[in-house]
């Protein structure tokens, strides 16, 4: 009997049965390990290619004035992509390259980027893509055979009908339609919506099979903004800054409306401003040329962008400077208040008056003589005031300069507020000595925002109530449902409603025989206070500006101007008040 061969045999089969059986539960482990570990991972690799997957962008929601004036909206447009898997030639590459960087205007080294990703399947070159651009891109398709390749998809083109008009509130959207200043940033998310998605199947080849394998998903458009600016006041608030410009020469100049009892912004405006259809535009065509005349590409660079960005700026809200006398109105309405003076008080300017080591000039050589209260905010008296500040004493002063709002962001709803420090905007408590309180006292050296100034100066029209100022007034849904709506916020009570209409009296006798007589209106109450202050490290340059409310018996809208660095005259009563 042969024993020995058939045993070899049997352990060879068993040998070789262990090896099957092992490499079987190295096959059944690494099964269970791709389906249980990484199995999402490439089922999404699969569907991904054997779907195609498309987002629709959805339509922005339209800003409108409060007389629902469309002043910013969407338009249909076309979005631009390639597949640059489907790339068979350098010749093929070459020219998609160049044709779709011609009839785009895109760069066309970003172009050829995009274009040699040819693991890639879907590459984005251009969005809002005008119409009959479209349509020569599709000529250009047709006849090179180049389907597979070149796509064009729906999208939509943001553009504002009326240019400059309300450039720095309403603010602009990138190529991406997302909002990137103003309004457009703040409420990007409610303006932006959902987008929708078309998903197709794809043969073996990649290429898209018919409708039938086809699911859309609507996009849904985004909230609409209806403001509280209203278009006939922001009109002539920009006619007349851009007036007071060429005639003074002046380096900015900017404004602010409010609706004294709400705290709606019914205006506002910052000059020069922009065109929002091409905010990467220098809008000042002299600056645009001193730019255009630097030979240093990186220092051309810098100074283009440092001119765009100022452009932009929203100056009633991100600048802040001295106000100067306006501030006087803060200080009577803190002492009146208070108690520490009344309308019988008298004080005799002698042309200055001496704190600590230095002697405060009046701006009148020789002093205003003896006056009484309402004598002293009319002529504007620097050493009055002093003596006002320093019977206040610091801790009441700063007291209500805390409770006037100019210690917090005034919480407006635009975007870039400038926020208040102490000790760099403004004097802290424990900072404040009696030089301090006393140009305090008359409006210099502390800086605030305009939005600060005429919030302050509404709640002494209003009766004393400080409002939140807010541009906003409601947001609508796509069948113009209002879904939410701006209640009026009353922060918090300032002065008392008699302490209001004294102050508001006194005022009134300014625009009438005072300061700011040329704010005077034949047939109308107007209430306001005018303002001139020297720019901090800027010796010689003068902010001029002009607070005021009308009607003064019954304030309905208060309005405060300024005009930064005007040539000759810089007195706010000469140069701001008309």
């Amino acid at each position: 009997m042969q024993t020995g061969p058939s045993k070899r045999m049997g352990k060879r089969a068993v040998t070789v049965l262990c090896f099957i059986a092992a490499a079987f539960l190295v096959c059944v482990g690494s099964l269970a390990y791709i389906s249980l570990i990484h199995g999402n991972e490439y089922k999404l690799k699969a569907e991904q290619n054997q779907l195609s997957d498309t987002t629709v962008s959805a339509q922005r929601g339209t800003i409108y004035d409060s007389n629902m004036k469309a002043l910013a909206k969407s338009a249909s447009a076309w979005l631009v992509y390639i597949n640059p898997s489907k790339i068979t030639s350098d010749e093929q590459r070459d020219l998609v390259v160049t044709n779709l960087s011609t009839m785009l205007g895109v760069d066309e080294e970003t172009v050829r980027k995009k274009a040699e990703r040819t693991s890639s399947g879907y590459e984005k070159i251009a969005g809002e893509v005008e119409t009959d651009v479209k349509d020569r891109l599709k000529t250009f398709i047709s006849e090179n055979k180049l389907s597979s390749i070149i796509g064009v998809d729906p999208d939509t083109k943001r553009y504002y009908p009326y240019s400059s008009f309300a450039s720095t509130i309403i603010g602009f959207t990138d190529s991406d339609d997302s909002g990137r200043l103003g309004l457009e940033l703040k409420y990007n998310d409610e303006l932006t919506g959902t987008a929708g998605r078309i998903i197709t199947a794809k043969n073996a080849r990649q290429g898209s099979m018919s409708t039938d394998y086809q699911t859309t998903y609507d996009a849904k458009a985004g909230y609409s903004l209806v403001l509280t600016i209203d278009e006939v006041i922001q009109y002539y608030l920009e006619q007349s800054l851009d007036q007071a410009l060429t005639d003074t020469g002046a380096k900015y100049a900017y404004g602010i409306i409010m609706d004294v009892k709400t705290g709606a912004i019914l205006g506002m405006t910052s000059k020069p401003d922009f065109d929002l259809n091409s905010p990467n535009k220098i809008s000042n065509k002299v600056l645009a040329e001193s730019i255009s005349a630097i030979s240093s590409p990186d220092e051309q660079k810098k100074a283009t962008t440092d001119a765009l960005y100022a452009q932009w700026r929203n100056r009633d809200i991100s600048d802040t400077y001295e106000p100067g006398s306006v501030f006087k109105t803060i200080v009577v309405s803190a002492a009146l208040e208070e108690g520490v003076v009344d309308l019988n008080t008298t004080y005799t300017c002698t042309g200055g008056i001496q704190v600590a080591n230095n002697y405060q000039k009046c701006w009148k050589p020789g002093g205003h003589g003896t006056e009484n209260l309402t004598q002293g905010l009319m002529n504007s008296c620097n050493p009055f005031f002093v003596t006002i500040g320093q019977k206040l004493g610091k801790d009441t002063f700063y007291k209500y300069f805390e409770a006037f709002g100019f210690t917090e962001k005034t919480g407006i709803d635009l975007p870039a507020e400038a926020t208040p420090v102490a000790d760099v905007t403004y004097h802290s408590l424990n900072k404040m000595g009696i030089s301090e309180l006393s140009s305090s006292s008359f409006g210099q050296t502390f800086q605030v925002t305009p939005i600060q100034i005429i919030t302050a100066v509404s709640a002494i029209a209003n009766g004393g109530k400080l409002m939140q100022p807010y541009v906003v007034s409601s947001m609508l849904d796509g069948d113009g449902n209002v879904m939410k709506k701006t209640e009026p916020i009353v922060k918090r009570q300032v002065i008392s409603e008699r302490t209001a209409s004294i102050v508001s009296n006194m005022m009134e006798q300014v625009v009438s025989v005072g300061t700011g007589k040329n704010a005077y209106v034949a047939g109308y109450h107007v209430a306001g206070k005018t303002g001139t202050s020297e720019k901090i490290g800027h010796e010689g340059a003068y902010i001029a500006s002009f607070a005021g409310f009308a009607p003064a018996d019954d304030p309905q809208i208060a309005i405060l101007v300024a005009i930064d660095e005007p040539t000759g005259a810089h007195g706010g009563g000469a140069v701001v008040a008309p």
